[in-house]
């Protein structure tokens, strides 16, 4: 470690430069996986606020809630433990101006039932009746709405207040509008399909379907979400393709710099000293980089935490980050390992001249 300090410390800039590659490779790889991060909640951290273990849907839906349709009758026949009906309802919010539209998920609930009762209020109080809602507070940060304001969800439709906000409130990437069964029920199916729901959430397992009815874990049916997993999918890749590309880059910048020291490491074999020591060296090169690397990306990505708009969907999970920030160390290690052959096969007596 110390011949690796001494090292550093002589050729400041060669070091400084592999030291800026993987600070910007770090930080892009923070970022994209905050972005990730922050995308996959907002595509279920309303379910997740649930804290549901079961969901039942129409058997015809495919899984979306969007689809799903489950008459009075088979709500009536279906296990009543532990239970909640939500009526789903895609649509723009807006103000009674027509002007600020904001696509929504507006979630209608049973007021004698887990999710209403369990909803955390951040500001104002609960809905009390079909007149009144309770919004993500992204409505209010991002998009310009406040309590008391009065919209609908059509051009006729029925207006409604908004009483209180919650946090951390979205499905498919936008924000959640809580109501009444009756309101949202009356909203998307009119009078004539009257207590028609969405589905059944369940804090309990339900062994058995209602004619008609399918039964779906909470975790399977968010991996349903349309485009949720190839979403995951495609930032795992990127990801992991910044991981491989960390080791090629220590991994060639090393191999060169260990290119050009062989006469000084065969210099160093003549006074005795041993291939394992010289491994030792360039190892602890490539982990002094990458740490001071990752500690400096670790910082731009702080500091741009503090300064991205809310509207953005980022999230920076601290245990999640530091998981990336041992891949990157342990890729730069790995890279480390690639130039040991060479310095493993030095002959001191050809690198100094010798015959």
């Amino acid at each position: 470690m110390f011949l690796s300090l001494r090292e550093i410390k002589k050729s400041k800039f060669r070091y400084s430069l592999i030291c800026l590659v993987i600070v910007m490779i770090a930080y892009l790889i923070f970022i994209l996986t905050a972005l990730a991060n922050g995308l996959s909640e907002a595509n279920r951290q309303a379910i997740d606020s649930w804290n549901a273990e079961k969901i039942v849907l129409n058997s015809d839906a495919n899984g979306s809630l969007d689809q799903s349709t489950i008459t009075a009758q088979q709500a009536k026949k279906a296990s009543a433990d532990k239970r909640a009906d939500i009526t789903q309802m895609s649509a723009n919010v807006q103000t009674l101006s027509e002007g600020n539209k904001v696509g929504s998920q507006v979630i209608g609930l049973n007021k004698k039932q887990f999710i209403y009762r369990d909803l955390k209020i951040v500001k104002g109080h609960n809905f009390t009746n079909d007149n009144e809602v309770v919004v993500d507070q992204s409505l209010l940060e991002t998009d310009g709405y406040h309590l008391g304001e009065k919209v609908k969800f059509s051009r006729n439709g029925h207006v409604f207040k908004i009483v209180g906000t919650v946090k951390n409130n979205q499905l498919n990437v936008a924000p959640v509008i809580y109501a009444t069964n009756d309101a949202v029920q009356t909203e998307k199916f009119g009078t004539d399909m009257n207590h028609t729901i969405s589905a059944m959430i369940y804090r309990s397992d339900v062994k058995k379907a209602v004619d008609g009815t399918q039964i779906m874990n909470i975790e399977d049916f968010i991996q349903d979400i349309p485009g949720y997993s190839a979403q995951n999918s495609t930032f795992e890749f990127m990801i992991a393709f910044l991981l491989l590309i960390t080791l090629v880059v220590i991994s060639i910048f090393l191999y060169v710099l260990t290119m050009q020291k062989i006469p000084y490491f065969a210099v160093l074999k003549v006074q005795g000293v041993s291939n394992g020591y010289l491994a030792i060296n360039v190892i602890s090169n490539a982990l002094i980089l990458s740490i001071v690397g990752v500690v400096i990306s670790g910082l731009l990505t702080f500091l741009t935490s503090i300064s991205m708009p809310a509207a953005v969907p980022m999230t920076f999970d601290i245990t999640l980050m530091g998981a990336v920030a041992v891949m990157v160390i342990l890729m730069s290690i790995i890279g480390g390992l690639i130039p040991m052959r060479t310095v493993a096969k030095i002959d001191p007596a050809k690198a100094m001249g010798g015959s």
